[in-house]
C-alpha cells in the first residue's frame, strides 16, 4: 500500500491546481493533462 503523499503529482493545464495519480489513469498517466472532466471541457474557454 502506498501513501497518498508518495503518488506522482501533476498540475492541471486549465485551473493550475495540483492533482495526484489515480488508478484509472495508470496506463495513460503521461497523457493526462486535466484534473477533472470539468477542466477538460473548459479548456477552450477564458
Amino acid at each position: 500500500m502506498r501513501k497518498k503523499s508518495d503518488l506522482p503529482v501533476k498540475t492541471c493545464a486549465t485551473c493550475g491546481r495540483p492533482f495526484t495519480w489515480r488508478r484509472k489513469w495508470a496506463r495513460v498517466w503521461d497523457e493526462v493533462r486535466y484534473c477533472s472532466e470539468r477542466c477538460r471541457r473548459a479548456r477552450g474557454r477564458t
